[in-house]
């Protein structure tokens, strides 16, 4: 649906909390991104999602990245280190997700899965081919476009 046809038919948004999480793309020497799978248990299990986590409160996005990818992979960057590439806006039932997203390609150490996660290196023109949470989809063409 075009804009215009939306100003016709589309209702206003619904009042959600919003939740700031920040997400990185993860790029290695031979151009693969990294995915995570969510573990059972969580909600959106079995989905492939990029690394990062929700943002706390007095941090910048970018200090939440830097310390949720120590956390759930066990790899250290810096905030130097992350590029800004585009943003996710997408309301889910319960709350409405803000996610900028950086693309990242300097980092130390081997993700490891942490947290029960698995994990896969894929080529963009791959990525397509794994189940994603329905606000990464419409990111896909931004990272084809940059990795």
């Amino acid at each position: 649906m075009g804009c215009h046809e939306a100003l016709k038919s589309e209702t206003p948004a619904k009042n959600l909390k919003s939740v700031l999480v920040a997400a990185v793309i993860l790029v290695d020497h031979d151009r693969r991104i990294l995915l995570a799978q969510r573990p059972e248990g969580k909600a959106l299990a079995g989905l492939w999602e990029f690394p990062g986590g929700k943002v706390e409160e007095n941090e910048t996005p970018e200090v939440a990245l830097c310390r949720e990818l120590q956390e759930e992979l066990g790899i250290k960057t810096a905030p130097s280190c992350l590029a800004p590439l585009t943003f996710a806006s997408h309301s889910y039932d319960s709350f409405h997700l803000l996610m900028p997203v950086y693309i990242c390609r300097v980092w130390e150490g081997t993700p490891k899965p942490l947290e029960d996660q698995k994990l896969a290196w894929v080529r963009s023109e791959n990525i397509e081919e794994y189940d994603m949470p329905p606000a990464d989809i419409p990111l896909i063409p931004f990272i084809k476009e940059w990795v």
